[in-house]
């Protein structure tokens, strides 16, 4: 009596096993019950190992484009990635450099201006060589020139309209003081040699072509050097601008390419025959084209 309930206790809770792996209800047949066990057998995803995992063109493209070479780091490409970002460092540090270098060579030269150039040497000049200049002109018609008894304080209203009655080689009216203008002027036409205070006086002869004076040969090579450093830091900017461009559509078609690339991975797949489970190792292959 013992085995019978026993035996019929382990059919019932094999019959109870089965119902919850299968989901069914089964009829306490061992016969059917295993029927119905393999008619429900599966095979489900497995369980995903490290695949291939697509990237986005746009986010690789947009991420280059805010700094050069995040596109190409998102998309796997490390060498890249590290070139266009060196690229922008460095670029971006020559220019902060030599935009700074440019800054202070401009106040060096604009200081040796205000030294060494006085805009009353040069009127004063201009106005005791008028006739030499212009034949057709007298000092006269130009009263006013300078605002004090020193002829230090020169009026510019003046000096302009007398430069522009000159003609010939006075090319040029003076531009105000401390005008980008007025710095270029002063080392770069002949016309205001004579503002420089290692010419002379208004005594001093001087004929448009002749050798300027050594201050401002020196001082026009002092400024070439500013606009040299200016330029540098102008190609950098450019350089920087390039660099983001480049690196932006780079890192798009770097993303295509890697989305194009062999696809490899291993799933771990899960299979039930009847009541039993059996894993097992699958690798898979995709290539893109």
């Amino acid at each position: 009596m013992k085995k019978v309930l026993f035996g019929l206790f382990l059919f019932i809770s094999s019959g109870i096993v089965a119902q919850e792996k299968t989901g069914e209800t089964l009829s306490g047949n061992l016969a059917l019950d295993s029927k119905i066990a393999f008619d429900q057998t599966y095979s489900p995803n497995g369980l995903d190992a490290e695949g291939f995992e697509r990237k986005s063109p746009l986010i690789a493209g947009l991420l280059s484009f805010a700094v050069p070479g995040a596109g190409e780091f998102y998309s796997g490409s490390y060498i890249k990635s590290a070139i266009f970002f060196a690229v922008e460092v460095a670029a971006i540090a020559t220019g902060l450099a030599y935009d700074s270098k440019g800054d202070d060579q401009t106040d060096f030269f604009e200081g040796f201006a205000d030294t060494h150039w006085k805009a009353y040497l040069y009127a004063r000049w201009t106005e005791a060589n008028l006739q030499t200049l212009n034949a057709n002109l007298d000092p006269a018609d130009y009263p006013g020139l300078f605002y004090d008894n020193e002829r230090t304080r020169v009026n510019w209203a003046v000096l302009n309209r007398m430069e522009d009655d000159i003609g010939g080689y006075y090319s040029h009216r003076l531009a105000p003081y401390g005008d980008q203008q007025y710095y270029e002027m002063i080392g770069k036409y002949s016309q205001f040699n004579p503002g420089w205070d290692d010419f002379g006086d208004e005594t001093t002869p001087f004929v448009y072509g002749n050798p300027v004076t050594p201050r401002f040969t020196y001082y026009t090579g002092e400024r070439a050097k500013a606009n040299d450093y200016y330029s540098i830091a102008k190609t950098a900017v450019i350089i920087v601008v390039t660099n983001h461009i480049l690196s932006t559509f780079d890192a798009a078609w770097t993303a295509m390419r890697h989305n194009r690339a062999v696809e490899m991975g291993v799933d771990l797949k899960r299979k039930n025959i009847g009541y039993d489970f059996v894993y097992y190792p699958q690798f898979n292959l995709k290539i893109n084209f």
